[in-house]
C-alpha cells in the first residue's frame, strides 16, 4: 500500500478550512477552532457537547468528548474513562495535560442518530478516475458502541450497510434513496474542493454525521482512508469496487 500515487494531508485544521471556504460544503461543517483557552471558553458556552481532536490523529484515537453538565461543570470522556472539571480553568488544565505537545482542535459536538440504540456515522468513499472524474465508490456506516467516544472500527465499532442502518434509524425507502444521493453529491463536491487546493488527490473518505434533527455534518475528510475492514463484511462488493478503482493509481489493499 505504501508508495501508491495519491496525495496525503494529515492536518485536520487545513482540511477543515478548505471545506469552510467552499460555498457548497460550508453549511455541513461543524464549528471548529484550533485549541486555545479563548476558543475553549467560547465553544463550551455555545454548545452542550464538544470534541477535542488531535489535528493529525487517525482512527479515532486520542479523542476526548466534553459534556457541559452545568454552567461551570464538565465531564471529560476519554475512551471508557471520564473525569469532571469544576470550571473552565480546570477543564483547560485537564485538556492541556491530555494534549501534551500535540496540536489539537475543538469541534462542535453532534448528537448522532441511533440505529438499534447505537450511534452511527457514515463513511463516504470517493475516488478519482484516470479521466479526472470523482466517483463515489462506497458508502457504509460505522456503528459505535454505547458510551464510546468514537464510532471507529479501532474503537470497537462495527461496519454496516447504509440501507440496513438507515432502516434501523426509521428511514423509509424514499428517504434512504435521498440520503444516498446527497452523500454521493457531498463526496463529489469534496473531491472538487480538494482539487482546488492541490494536485494529486485520488481518494477521500468523508466521515459524515447525521444528527437527530436530520442535518448532515462533515466531521472530517481522510486522505488515506482505510478500507481493509470491508473485507470482513458478508457482501464483498464494496471492497472489490474500491480495490478495482484504486488499481488505477497503484493501490492494491
Amino acid at each position: 500500500m505504501n508508495g501508491y500515487k495519491s496525495r496525503s494531508l494529515k492536518s485536520k485544521w487545513v482540511k477543515t478550512k478548505w471545506l469552510i471556504q467552499d460555498s457548497r460544503l460550508q453549511k455541513y461543517v461543524p464549528e471548529t477552532s484550533l485549541y486555545s483557552k479563548n476558543a475553549l471558553q467560547r465553544m463550551v458556552s455555545r454548545y452542550p457537547m464538544i470534541y477535542f481532536k488531535p489535528t493529525g490523529g487517525t482512527g479515532g484515537r486520542h479523542i476526548a468528548k466534553i459534556v457541559r453538565l452545568k454552567p461551570n461543570r464538565f465531564r471529560i470522556q476519554k475512551d471508557n474513562a471520564s473525569v469532571t472539571a469544576a470550571s473552565v480553568d480546570a477543564l483547560h488544565r485537564e485538556l492541556t495535560q491530555f494534549a501534551g505537545s500535540k496540536s489539537y482542535l475543538i469541534q462542535q459536538g453532534i448528537y448522532l442518530k441511533d440505529t438499534g440504540k447505537r450511534p452511527f456515522d457514515v463513511r463516504v468513499m470517493v475516488q478519482k478516475r484516470n479521466n479526472g472524474a470523482w466517483t463515489p465508490s462506497a458508502i457504509f456506516t460505522k456503528i459505535g458502541k454505547p458510551h464510546k467516544v468514537a464510532t471507529n472500527y479501532h474503537a470497537g465499532g462495527q461496519l454496516g450497510y447504509l440501507e440496513e442502518t438507515l432502516r434501523g434509524a426509521g428511514y423509509s425507502k424514499r428517504q434512504i434513496k435521498a440520503a444516498r444521493s446527497l452523500l454521493e453529491t457531498m463526496g463529489r463536491h469534496a473531491g472538487a474542493c480538494f482539487d482546488c487546493h492541490g494536485k494529486g488527490f485520488r481518494e477521500l473518505g468523508l466521515d459524515v454525521a447525521m444528527d437527530r434533527c436530520g442535518r448532515y455534518w462533515i466531521l472530517e475528510v481522510n486522505t488515506r482512508p482505510q478500507f481493509y475492514p470491508l473485507k470482513h463484511m458478508k457482501d464483498k462488493a464494496l471492497y472489490q469496487r474500491i480495490i478495482r478503482l484504486a488499481k488505477e493509481y497503484g493501490r492494491t489493499s
